[in-house]
């Protein structure tokens, strides 16, 4: 997104160029190239990451409940060389804290499960719960504490089509595990339908400082940037109406 912008903004210096208009082309030109430096080396994509991932802990602090739910957001699937779908790069993170919280869970002597949500909206073949499910499986979560939500397409739905399972559950403690990018409007959107979970990070995202620009900050910076526009989209949507109707009622009235 970022570098179709610049390339936008070069295209536009260079059409008022031709048209004989210098100085708003050496403008636009100032604007790129000031863009270029705010994002690619670093300082205006970290201050973007800063903001969406402070004050989430890769670890809770409270005790376990008789009854948990650990909530594993997807982050989509890839296809491989073989043409099998598996977890993208930002998926395994989660995929191993969410393991590492159900032993956790487990050790404690709670009776523990991890709901995985996702569905297969890159069209590879397989939900994203199916094939994170598989995951989990190899790293110890047994079957039957292992629930699928393998019908959303969205982080909106994600939390909609939750709901129901966890009603079904009952937990008397849900934490939910995404990137650290992603929690702020997880969990927007998870209230939005009575749902406050914990927030657990599964990764940490930090821009590399640089003094040339790095392709690395540029992808960060879409991803912060697809963040944003998602919590600015949820409010517009609220006020035209176009949302749901809020669940006040609380999901888990018993969740310390």
């Amino acid at each position: 997104m970022s570098l179709t912008v610049l390339g936008i903004l070069v295209l536009l210096a260079c059409g008022l160029a031709w048209l004989g208009w210098r100085r708003s082309s050496a403008a636009v030109l100032l604007l790129t190239l000031a863009g270029v430096v705010a994002v690619g080396d670093g300082p205006l994509t970290g201050w973007m990451l800063d903001r969406l991932q402070a004050g989430y802990a890769m670890q809770p602090t409270a005790p376990w409940a008789q009854r948990n739910v650990i909530l594993l957001l997807g982050a989509g699937t890839v296809r491989n060389a073989a043409g099998q779908a598996e977890p993208p790069l930002y998926g395994y993170g989660r995929i191993a804290r969410a393991a590492a919280l159900y032993r956790q869970c487990h050790a404690a002597g709670g009776d523990c499960k991890v709901l995985a949500s996702g569905g297969d909206p890159l069209h590879n073949g397989h939900s994203e719960a199916a094939v994170y499910g598989d995951l989990l499986l190899a790293l110890g979560v047994p079957a039957a504490d292992l629930i699928l939500e393998q019908r959303s397409l969205s982080t909106w739905q994600n939390a909609q089509f939750s709901r129901p399972l966890l009603l079904a559950y009952q937990p008397q403690r849900l934490l939910l595990v995404s990137s650290g990018l992603h929690l702020r409007r997880s969990l927007l959107y998870f209230a939005h339908f009575g749902i406050r979970p914990e927030p657990v990070r599964g990764d940490l995202l930090r821009a590399v400082p640089s003094w040339l620009p790095q392709a690395w900050n540029a992808a960060l910076f879409d991803a912060a940037l697809h963040e944003y526009i998602g919590l600015v989209r949820y409010r517009v949507y609220n006020a035209l109406g176009k949302n749901a109707p809020p669940i006040t009622a609380p999901l888990i009235p018993a969740t310390r």
